[in-house]
């Protein structure tokens, strides 16, 4: 009997310093159960990842732990598999639970857990990566040919406006023309990173210029615009032709957004401690909603029937070829705004 306890003793030690080693070393998540369903070991990932604390679970019935855990438990106490696992959700998250038992009367079981978001994300960023390789490539090839075609349609336009200098067909040439230009840009722009040209920009000329340009869009939807700019001093190194197509990229989104009525704010301040200017564009219109805003910069994703998820991630990555940064916040039926931050 005497060297049956010390043998059962010198067992619970090592399961002791075995749960210890499990819950101090280990980056995955670790719960341990014995064979009476009681939780004696549930280490701090666990607790990260099942939003749970440890003090609410050891010691205590494995009735505690979420139901798709408890199910997996007791499939292994039932069984004796030495390892069972299964893929389930819990608050939002997708996990990979791994049971391991010693045997066919198991005297424990642990469950080893795997966050599967960042898998997940990781395949979402490779199938992007793909997309955009294939879409650089066309854009690229597409580019070039429309480039070509253009030297002969930019001859005869020139010729055309010479000619007929009051003609309303002459001005609906030119402005065809300067459009597809800038979707061509657009294009070459998607297809690989283009420096931009840095030279003094003063931002607030800017932002009236583009907002002049999207007045008659505002006008036929009884849209309101409205400056705030604030930001002293307000000259910031850019290309002016980059900075002006991401401010009416972020104009347009927010025109779309909104119903008849609605209003568009454009605000600057200068940030002395960051020697920053930054520049929001506000609307009241429809907002995003909180799952779609982690996405929103991502190529191709668009909530729009006729949209082609290109303006948001062009517009990030001009922003980002002038050292500076977009954020967004938003909030369904309240409105959206975009936050940019362009060093002086």
């Amino acid at each position: 009997m005497g060297n049956g306890r010390a043998a059962e003793s010198n067992d619970q030690d090592y399961g002791l310093r075995f749960t210890d080693a499990l819950s101090e070393c280990l980056h995955p998540a670790v719960i341990a159960v014995n064979r009476e369903r009681v939780v004696t070991a549930f280490n701090l990932y666990a607790e990260k990842l099942l939003k749970l604390p440890a003090s609410k679970v050891i010691n205590q019935p494995a009735d505690t732990l979420p139901e798709p855990l408890c199910k997996l438990i007791d499939r292994t106490l039932a069984s004796g598999d030495a390892e069972d696992r299964e893929e389930i959700s819990w608050s939002g998250t997708r996990l990979m639970a791994s049971a391991f038992a010693s045997g066919k009367a198991p005297a424990s079981v642990a469950i080893v857990l795997h966050d599967l978001g960042p898998v997940q994300a990781l395949e979402r960023n490779m199938r992007q990566l793909d997309r955009l390789a294939s879409v650089g490539a066309l854009s690229a090839s597409m580019a070039h040919e429309i480039k070509n075609a253009m030297v002969a349609v930019r001859t005869f336009a020139d010729v055309l406006v010479n000619q007929n200098k009051n003609a309303d067909l002459a001005d609906i040439v030119r402005r065809e023309l300067q459009r597809i230009d800038g979707i061509v840009g657009q294009m070459l722009r998607l297809a690989g990173p283009t420096k931009p040209n840095l030279a003094p920009v003063r931002l607030h000329g800017l932002l009236e210029h583009a907002m002049r340009l999207v007045e008659h869009t505002t006008g036929a939807k009884n849209l309101r615009l409205r400056q705030d700019f604030n930001a002293r001093p307000d000259v910031v190194p850019g290309d002016e032709y980059q900075l002006h197509q991401a401010f009416l990229n972020l104009f347009f989104n927010a025109i779309e957004a909104m119903e008849p009525g609605g209003e568009l704010r454009v605000k600057t301040e200068f940030l002395e401690k960051s020697r920053a200017v930054l520049i929001s564009v506000a609307d009241n219109g429809s907002g995003v909603a909180a799952e779609n805003l982690p996405r929103l910069f991502d190529a191709f994703f668009t909530t729009k029937q006729q949209g082609t998820g290109l303006g948001l991630p062009i517009t990030k990555r001009i922003i980002e070829e002038h050292k500076g940064d977009i954020t967004v916040e938003s909030e369904p039926d309240k409105g959206t705004t975009f936050h940019v931050r362009l060093p002086l």
